[in-house]
């Protein structure tokens, strides 16, 4: 085994979320007055918390949003996920390799930590994810680009960064993982290779991540 942790991204590589977690922020977004697409919250928000909206509607139209923002779009986007998520398909025997081969995992996400346990459990995977082992972007001064969230897991997990492989979905999350000293494998399911750039490897499907991650080996 070519590392000592592996660190998953949340929406977009353990979960689907990401499609219907985007449909509720474009929806909610126009909703308000602003109006947005799902390929724009592809665009401009893929991999980002909460706070990186904020600060681009306020940059791009002078007007903050609702004090209520944060609370409406968790209830909103927590109710969807509940009705219609699951795991990204062949997920579930990548965890079960990497526990069977006693490598040590866990997550780095940009969502909450209510919103990563209620996503986890509507997929029906947390009973792979002990509690310390979800980092959120709650966690730390500094989201995703910043290396901030990828260097909390690792010394969450007590696993030196160079030791630790990151695998994602989002272009923010490839540059935070490469700025924290970690490999990182781009999952191309929602955005292509192009899209990803400085990974140090790409795939398409999850049964070719225990490949890259020398579990053959």
């Amino acid at each position: 085994m070519r590392y000592d942790l592996v660190i998953f991204d949340h929406d977009g590589v353990l979960v689907g979320s990401e499609p219907i977690a985007g449909t509720v922020l474009a929806e909610y977004l126009s909703e308000l007055g602003h109006a947005t697409s799902y390929d724009d919250v592809l665009r401009d928000y893929l991999g980002a918390s909460s706070r990186r909206v904020h600060d681009v509607v306020l940059e791009r139209t002078g007007e903050p949003l609702p004090a209520e923002f944060d609370e409406t779009l968790r209830a909103r986007t927590s109710a969807a996920l509940e009705r219609k998520l699951s795991p990204v398909r062949g997920m579930e025997e990548v965890l079960g390799a990497l526990t069977a081969h006693g490598i040590s995992y866990c997550l780095a996400s940009s969502a909450s930590h209510d919103q990563i346990r209620v996503a986890l459990r509507a997929a029906g995977i947390d009973d792979f994810f002990e509690e310390e082992w979800m980092c959120s972007a709650e966690d730390v001064a500094k989201e995703k680009p910043a290396p901030d969230l990828y260097l909390h897991a690792a010394q969450q997990m007590d696993v030196a960064p160079s030791r630790c492989v990151a695998v994602e979905a989002s272009p923010i999350g490839v540059r935070a993982a490469v700025a924290a000293g970690m490999d990182a494998f781009a999952f191309t399911g929602m955005v292509t290779a192009d899209g990803l750039p400085g990974a140090t490897g790409y795939f398409g499907d999850m049964e070719q991540l225990p490949g890259l991650l020398g579990l053959d080996a």
